[in-house]
Parts: structure tokens; C-alpha cells; sequence
């Protein structure tokens, strides 16, 4: 009964990592092609194609703030199934958004629909995990969406270049978002009793009904390090233009998936036997290291090291910080928790390219990279004294 108990590749593990990794994929799919197709489709603006694809984190962000308090009252599964329909419909869509405000108006609502439907999938995830394996299961569960960061890119690019038409993108999109929907009905969640005190606040407006305050240290953290790392998302393909490097730009993210790929498996068990401190600090100073690397990079050899200690910094930092958002949580609270992680984490991912935008005309893409390095340094501090030394505390009481 142990062994049965302590079980993390079951059947609706499978399947929801499944739907996360194929809703996560069509959004970068698109991400690298949509402003390219309103540009060419509607004659946009270099500006205005750079909103047309950011709108879609903002629609992100407003559909995850309400989200964790719908799981509350709705549960995991009906939350999912609401999120999931709407993102199909809004993907098939795309064939009838004829003009630029309905392309901007589908994809903000595909973004509210990717932040529904994502924060029901982390949600369930987190309920139907051994409570002792969470570090674990949240680090092979989170490789979903690493991999999909990976392949969409490259899909979408690939596309762009077999295909004149953008509509063949969207029929790919539209085929994926149906099968995904359709997966919903193989997934079986368990239930989660709620606390008595739960039903008597609903009637009032209270912060800790849409935000999880325990889960706000740590996903503080993940916004100033979601900050630090979206400048390589959005101007990777500019950066490596600059550089004459566009060879080693596209296998940049395939190198970043694979170091992940390879390291995840051993952090996420680290993370639930000897807490989260031995992974974070590390992680963090090699993230700076890398990003060090990236911005200095002159050779094909020195980006794709970069690419590495991105992956082994950053990406295993963003699993162990949405683990320690869940495991400081009680099971009730957990849609709020996962919510309350990204709602920051998307802030910083969403926030950043704006922001650096301005500078790059007067100091470059390299200085701007150079720069984060210092932002990477400060959220060590701030780790520390937001989670960090709690943990060290927690930590010395065990032994």
C-alpha cells in the first residue's frame, strides 16, 4: 500500500502534463509568429505587432487572478474543463479574427483561457501528488512546460518557412487545442474537502480570497528573476542577428530544454530531502554566471554554455520556487497558491521586455543583459530574507 501511495506516474499525471505541455506549445508557437502575421496581415506597426503578441500575457494575468478563488468554489476539474474550452475556442478563432482589433481582442482572451486553464492544471497536479514527493513530481510535472518552450519555437518557425500561408499555423493550433480539450474527459481528480470556516467569507471581498499570502514570498522572488530572464525570451532572435550568431540562437532553447531535461530528475528529489536552500542559491549564482556568459558571447561555443547554465539556473529555480509555493500551502488553498505563483511570475516575464525596451537604442541588447546579471544578485538577497533563512531554521530543527 506504501509503494501504491507514493506513486507519481499514474494515468492522470500523464495526461494532465500532457495538457499543460500542448496549451504551453501553442502559446509559443504563436508567440514567435504572430507579430510577423499582423505585420504582414494587417500592415501593423513594429509597436503595435509587439502588443499584439504581449497582450496575450496580460490576458494571462487577469485569467489567473481570479482563478485560484473559482478552483475554491468550483473545484480543479470544472475550472479546467471551463479554461480548456475556451482556449480551443479562441485558438480555432484566429481563421475569423479578420482585423487587427479582433486579433488583439482573441488574443487577450486566449490569454485569460492559457491562465485558467494552467492554473487548474498545476493545481490538480499538486492534489494528486504524494505530499512527501511533491518537490519531485512538481519538477518532472513543470518539464512539460520547459519543453514546450523548446519545441513551439521551433515548430512555429519551421512552419513560417515550409508555409506562406499563416493559416496552416492556425490549423495546427486548432487541431492540438481540440485534442487537448478532448483530453480533459480522461483526467479524474480527487476531492478536496473544505474547511467549515471556508463557506462563511464568501459573501465578503477579502485579498487572501483571490491571493495565497504564504505562497507571496517566494513568487516575489520568481518575479524579479522572471524579470531578469525576459529579455532572453523576447530578443533572443534580435541578440543573435546582432551577434551573427543566428545559428547558435536556434538551438539555444533546445540546448536550454536539454540541460533541464537532464538535471530536473535529481533536483526535484533533492528538493524533498534536504529542503529547497541547497537548490536556490546555487541555482542562482549559476544563472548569473550564465547570464554573464550571454552577454559577453562573441562565439557559438560561448552561447551555447550560456544556454546551459540558463537551463541549470533558471529553470530548475522555477520548479523548486513553485514547489515551495504549494508545499507552504495547505491542500485547500492550493489552486490560490498556484495562481498567486504565476500571477507574479507572469508579471515579471510580461513586464520586463516592456521596460527594456527603452533602453536597448541607447545602450544595446549586450549592456541590457550585462544589467541583469545585478537583478539575478539581488534576488539572492531577497530569497534569503523572504523564504531562505526560514528554511535554514526549519531545516536545523529537523536534524
Amino acid at each position: 500500500m506504501e509503494a501504491t501511495r507514493q506513486k507519481l506516474w499514474t494515468k492522470d499525471f500523464l495526461i494532465v502534463s500532457l495538457i499543460n505541455f500542448t496549451i504551453t506549445l501553442i502559446f509559443y508557437l504563436l508567440m514567435v509568429t504572430i507579430a510577423a502575421y499582423a505585420v504582414e496581415q494587417f500592415h501593423a506597426s513594429t509597436s503595435t505587432a509587439g502588443l499584439v503578441s504581449s497582450i496575450f500575457i496580460i490576458g494571462t494575468l487577469f485569467g489567473r487572478l481570479g482563478t485560484g478563488r473559482i478552483i475554491g468554489d468550483w473545484g480543479s476539474k470544472k475550472t479546467l474543463f471551463c479554461g480548456l474550452l475556451l482556449f480551443m475556442l479562441s485558438t480555432i478563432s484566429y481563421f475569423i479574427a479578420g482585423n487587427l482589433p479582433l486579433l488583439m481582442l482573441n488574443r487577450l482572451v486566449q490569454g485569460i483561457a492559457l491562465g485558467v486553464a494552467s492554473t487548474a492544471t498545476g493545481t490538480i497536479i499538486a492534489q494528486i501528488l504524494p505530499t512527501e514527493r511533491r518537490g519531485e513530481g512538481i519538477g518532472y510535472y513543470s518539464l512539460s512546460a520547459i519543453l514546450a518552450t523548446a519545441i513551439g519555437p521551433f515548430i512555429g518557425i519551421l512552419l513560417t518557412q515550409l508555409f506562406e500561408d499563416y493559416r496552416m499555423i492556425f490549423a495546427v493550433d486548432s487541431v492540438l487545442a481540440i485534442i487537448c480539450f478532448f483530453m480533459y474527459f480522461m483526467v479524474t481528480v480527487p476531492f478536496i474537502p473544505k474547511k467549515a470556516t471556508e463557506t462563511t467569507v464568501k459573501a465578503s471581498f477579502k485579498v487572501s480570497n483571490f491571493i495565497e499570502i504564504r505562497a507571496l514570498p517566494i513568487a516575489f522572488v520568481a518575479l524579479v528573476i522572471g524579470f531578469a530572464y525576459s529579455g532572453v525570451m523576447s530578443f533572443m532572435t534580435f541578440y543573435a542577428k546582432e551577434l551573427d550568431l543566428v545559428t547558435a540562437g536556434s538551438y539555444f532553447f533546445i540546448i536550454y530544454a536539454v540541460v533541464i531535461l537532464a538535471t530536473r530528475p535529481f533536483t526535484g528529489k533533492l528538493l524533498d530531502a534536504r529542503g529547497a536552500n541547497i537548490i536556490i542559491y546555487p541555482c542562482l549564482v549559476i544563472f548569473a554566471i550564465g547570464m554573464y556568459a550571454f552577454s559577453s558571447a562573441t562565439t557559438t561555443i560561448a552561447f551555447l554554455i550560456a544556454a546551459a547554465c540558463i537551463g541549470v539556473g533558471y529553470g530548475n529555480f522555477n520548479s523548486v520556487a513553485q514547489a515551495i509555493a504549494i508545499k507552504v500551502t495547505p491542500n485547500e488553498r492550493l489552486g490560490l497558491a498556484t495562481s498567486t505563483y504565476f500571477i507574479l511570475y507572469d508579471l515579471g516575464l510580461g513586464v520586463g521586455p516592456y521596460f527594456l525596451g527603452f533602453f536597448v537604442p541607447s545602450t544595446g541588447y549586450s549592456t541590457i543583459f550585462f544589467a541583469m546579471i545585478f537583478v539575478i544578485l539581488l534576488s539572492i538577497v531577497l530569497y534569503y530574507f523572504l523564504y531562505g533563512k526560514y528554511e535554514n531554521l526549519k531545516q536545523a530543527r529537523i536534524s
